[in-house]
């Protein structure tokens, strides 16, 4: 089986950006992508507000990414993630090419828009058509634009719209917005905004760019056009995550697959993290997802590391005592202090682990409590004592 050190699922901004800092981290990095690298950003004609970049389409910046990770040498392989398995400690990803061991996995697969999937909406994205009114609502300054949807975030960024554009119809399926109150009520104090209800987009029209909306009533079940130069959907967004199906269960998630991370993107599931807009958080941005990317990159060298040192130090030789102590807990600080101290004294050969940072190999090794003395022989734990002075630590080793 293959056998690689990081390997990356997706190659958006967050996927790209993690290539970067692995390689740059001296990672043998693999980037495994089913499409075309910088993921949703392709779709968005222009992009203003990734930093030093005044104006850029999106493809533009995803193919510069890509260059950039091409730079230092990470690799890329076009194929589909099937699945992710854990078989006796290590991670497998099973793709349509093959299986590939890997010391630690990213999951950068990002999210997708919910589309209305009407005539009109995906020859129009990009060209009037947008899912994100950070990303585009400069684009229609002064002019009539729709918002379709009903729930928080289609209620909150209208408001957000009105900033630029003079007008902005709100249609919704239903005669009232699932919004909570706060934010409906402050919609529809904003002369800018206009509720159209019980209406459905049946098709988007124009010749080149948007220029009108063919809604339908779902109530009476009249036709009517709604001339307006953009239409922003938001009936909601859902996490890429089809490869952890059929019960999602490898990883934590919450409500709606958005992945649970700590604040170095790691996951619950020790090596494997996640990265950008796949993950459970605030802003799903180019800027966030990126820099997601390189803190998840130097989160898993880290692990890497120390799972090679650790692997080397306790697995690997035929016979070793190791001393597991809390490097916060000054007791144990002291107890280490002093075995180190005997071990060069009588050429005794000790192994120091730091159990407080290295909680998960302890964990692995079946450590309840620190301090803890391990004797491994070939790799398999043989004896474990809980020392309480430098004498227990001396008759141990003996």
């Amino acid at each position: 089986m293959e056998k690689r050190e990081l390997v990356i699922i997706g190659a958006g901004p967050a996927g790209l950006a993690a290539a970067v800092y692995g390689r740059r981290a001296g990672l043998d990095t693999l980037i495994l992508e089913k499409g075309i690298a910088g993921g949703q950003i392709n779709i968005t004609d222009e992009i203003e507000n990734w930093p030093g970049t005044i104006h850029s389409t999106g493809s533009e910046l995803g193919e510069a990414f890509r260059k950039h990770a091409e730079h230092f040498k990470a690799e890329f392989r076009s194929c589909t993630v099937n699945k992710i398995e854990l078989r006796s400690g290590s991670k497998i990803v099973v793709t349509d090419q093959g299986e590939i061991e890997a010391e630690a996995v990213i999951l950068a697969t990002g999210a997708s828009f919910r589309k209305l999937g009407c005539p009109g909406e995906a020859e129009f994205t990009g060209a009037g058509v947008s899912y994100c009114a950070v990303c585009d609502a400069a684009f229609f300054e002064g002019e009539t634009i729709a918002v379709v949807g009903g729930g928080n975030v289609a209620v909150e960024e209208a408001g957000y719209l009105t900033k630029f554009a003079d007008k902005v119809y709100v249609i919704h399926r239903r005669d009232e917005w699932r919004a909570d109150r706060f934010a409906t009520e402050q919609a529809l104090a904003n002369p800018k905004i206009v509720p159209i209800w019980n209406s459905v987009v049946q098709s988007i029209e124009g010749e080149g760019v948007v220029e009108k909306l063919v809604l339908r009533n779902v109530k009476s079940g009249d036709i009517s056009d709604l001339p307006v130069a953009g239409c922003f959907v938001f009936v909601g967004t859902e996490p890429n995550v089809s490869y952890l199906k059929p019960d999602n269960s490898l990883v934590e998630q919450a409500k709606g697959g958005w992945i649970v991370t700590d604040d170095r993107m790691e996951t619950n599931v020790e090596g494997i993290f996640a990265a950008g807009d796949i993950r459970d958080k605030y802003l799903r941005q180019v800027v966030t997802a990126a820099g997601d990317g390189a803190v998840a990159a130097m989160a898993a060298y880290a692990y890497i590391s120390g799972q090679l040192h650790l692997r080397s130090v306790l697995i690997e030789p035929e016979e070793v005592i190791a001393l597991f102590t809390s490097s916060i807990e000054q007791r144990q600080i002291d107890l280490q202090v002093q075995a180190e101290k005997f071990a060069k004294e009588s050429g005794k050969k000790i192994a120091f682990i730091d159990g407080y940072r290295n909680g998960k190999m302890a964990e692995k090794l079946g450590i309840a409590k620190l301090p803890a003395l391990i004797e491994m022989k070939k790799g398999a734990m043989a004896r474990c004592e809980e020392p309480k002075t430098i004498e227990d630590v001396k008759k141990f080793v003996g």
